[in-house]
């Protein structure tokens, strides 16, 4: 370690390695931080860098032995070699003498204080971030062990909202609403199809009817990380309520409104702060959050400080999906054991006394958070004759020879189209025929219901197919394939122009707009209103949570993207009729088995895979999202 690690930083910096971001807190901790170990502004860097690739920490052990996991999530842009890893910080160095130099630094501390940086059981982090860590660690210990007291009758409650006991097996869906009314936590995942949805709005039923007649009834609040997720919660949601199996004044009493979370905590403008804290908590008996897999760690630090003493906290995602865009995989660290179950005997008891169902094959050395854990394991959208549900399930088992023999058996849901390269014309054929349905609806006749009306129909109808990227940047990127689509479509006289804005133009929110309400992710279309001159004739329609359609003046949006094609990340708490992903002709480390699975579970009815290399599929299949964290070992009760 004898030569200059500041020259290291620069250089890493050059070669695209490190963000200038990363290099800047180099360079602020040495002047004016008074750091002069050059490897310690090394590893200050890489906790930076890895922050922006996902990960909450530098975990010093994988700096050491894999400096492949450094690389930037884009470090392979498409259609270029793998470029070579960057040196290690030295063959003969040990985890052990890397923590003794951090633990020597002036910016540095090992838990509470005011240094920037914190070194905590072998991983480096950021100091916000260890305190985000700390919090969600310590809140979801707190409601995994919280207790509500439950009545005599429980399970004939449980048996008149989710059916009596039958022999195929556990009814999780009960189990769920069993734990959920004897607990302050509920984690509750399951794929696609296997009725997140349709749990959580018994499991309120079930908690609003444990109320007694007279008494004030339960607040709930209902919130999706997103506008897109919260308005198709919205609209799922109530039909179910209306259905569900108890008296008509406890229907009322279950909430069909979905905020997002952004307005449910009450953002500060210019601010990463919230209204709601410790201090102002949310008013609320129960907060149900959906979509709980786009949750980053920020977000969920901030979500558990705003819950009261006394709320129920219910999270619902599917744990194989990506992880949030942001730092962090919470839901995947917090459903870490949900396949194996890993009940405590004692729970295995109770749930078999309150509702009749065994668990016993599930049993395990019963962490807490286990005992509050559900996941559903049966899918009622995509059965034996469904192409996306094998899919979905060899992507899950990472079986490259599964996958393979799917598409040798026939199923008329999936489809592949095989690709010269990224340039080839018949990609462009495939998204002309899946967007003329929306274009068709913006070019007939006006429906009744004026202006709303319509830019509900066509986003309808956009929601029927829709183009995925593995990528931003490269030929098989967001925008290069955006450019490509346009141009198709125009020429084919389906859209006036090209660029710009103009009527039929989809876009999709890049960054958080908390003055328009707009969140990033959330999607738009471009309608023409008939009405004023220029610019002033087009309008983009949002859907809103509460089901509505929110127009924007085009000039207000500073932070869009035209959206013909999107990326995978983008496209979570969105499901489309027909799904088709476009993957690279170069490998790429974003290319991972929950990007893949994210994909094809975005298809409900139909989905496409336009691959120009088996090898780059095979790589995807192979590799899974590794994020570092300390949130399994803490939520475990290992470590400080």
């Amino acid at each position: 370690m004898s030569h200059d690690r500041q020259t290291t930083v620069q250089a890493w910096r050059a070669g695209g390695w490190l963000r200038a971001i990363d290099a800047a807190l180099a360079a602020f901790l040495r002047d004016p931080g008074g750091e002069t170990d050059e490897t310690v502004l090394l590893l200050a860097a890489l906790a930076s860098q890895q922050l922006g690739q996902g990960h909450i920490c530098l975990d010093l052990d994988d700096a050491l032995r894999r400096p492949d996991v450094l690389a930037p999530a884009d470090a392979l842009p498409d259609g270029t070699d793998v470029p070579r890893a960057p040196d290690g910080l030295g063959a003969d160095t040990t985890v052990a003498e890397l923590v003794d130099r951090l633990q020597r630094s002036p910016v540095v501390d090992t838990g509470p204080g005011s240094a920037p940086l914190v070194v905590d059981r072998g991983r480096l982090y950021l100091r916000r971030y260890w305190q985000y860590e700390q919090t969600v660690a310590a809140e979801v210990r707190r409601l995994a062990r919280g207790r509500h007291p439950v009545p005599d009758d429980l399970g004939g409650r449980l048996d008149a909202v989710f059916g009596p006991a039958t022999d195929a097996g556990p009814d999780w869906q009960k189990i769920a609403g069993a734990l959920a009314a004897r607990g302050q936590l509920t984690v509750l995942t399951g794929g696609p199809g296997t009725g997140k949805t349709t749990t959580v709005v018994r499991l309120l039923g079930l908690l609003q009817s444990l109320v007694d007649e007279g008494e004030r009834p339960l607040r709930i609040r209902l919130a999706a990380p997103t506008g897109k997720a919260a308005a198709r919660l919205t609209e799922s949601i109530g039909p179910r309520v209306a259905e569900l199996p108890v008296s008509a004044a406890t229907r009322a009493r279950v909430p069909t409104e979905v905020t997002t979370l952004h307005r449910l905590l009450g953002r500060r403008p210019g601010s990463r702060h919230f209204r709601h804290d410790r201090r102002n908590p949310v008013h609320a008996d129960v907060v149900v959050v959906d979509e709980a897999s786009m949750i980053d760690l920020e977000m969920m630090a901030g979500l558990l400080e705003a819950l009261a003493p006394h709320t129920r906290l219910v999270l619902l995602g599917d744990k194989n999906q990506l992880a949030s865009v942001e730092a962090g995989a919470v839901l995947g660290d917090l459903c870490r054991g949900a396949e194996a179950g890993d009940y405590s005997a004692a729970t295995v008891d109770w749930v078999g006394t309150a509702c009749g169902e065994d668990i016993s094959p599930w049993a395990g050395s019963g962490a807490a958070l286990a005992d509050c854990t559900v996941m559903l394991r049966t899918s009622h959208r995509f059965g034996a004759d469904s192409g996306i549900g094998a899919l979905a399930r060899v992507i899950n088992d990472g079986d490259a020879e599964g996958f393979g023999r799917v598409w040798q058996q026939g199923y008329d849901d999936i489809a592949r189209l095989p690709l010269a390269d990224v340039q080839d014309g018949r990609l462009e054929t495939l998204c002309a025929d899946g967007y003329r349905g929306y274009l068709d609806v913006l070019a007939g006749a006006e429906p009744p219901g004026g202006l709303e009306a319509r830019a509900r129909a066509a986003l309808e109808a956009f929601g029927e197919f829709q183009l995925l990227c593995a990528l931003r940047d490269g030929p098989a990127g967001v925008a290069g394939l955006n450019r490509r689509i346009a141009r198709a479509l125009y020429r084919q006289g389906l859209i006036p122009r090209d660029e710009g804005w103009y009527p039929g133009r989809p876009v999709i929110v890049t960054r958080n707009d908390y003055q328009l309400g707009l969140m990033n992710g959330d999607v738009g279309m471009t309608l023409a209103t008939g009405e004023g001159q220029g610019e002033q004739q087009l309008r983009v329609a949002f859907p809103a949570p509460d089901g509505g359609i929110r127009f924007v003046l085009p000039s207000r949006l500073a932070d869009v993207d035209t959206a013909y094609a999107m990326t995978v990340h983008k496209s979570q708490g969105s499901e489309f009729a027909h799904a088709a992903l476009v993957l690279p002709e170069a490998d790429a480390p974003v290319l991972t088995r929950e990007l893949l699975y994210t994909a094809v579970t975005r298809a409900s009815q139909r989905f496409t895979l336009a691959v120009p290399r088996d090898e780059v599929l095979a790589a995807g299949l192979g590799r899974r999202t590794r994020r570092a964290s300390g949130l399994a070992d803490a939520f475990a009760g290992r470590g400080s």
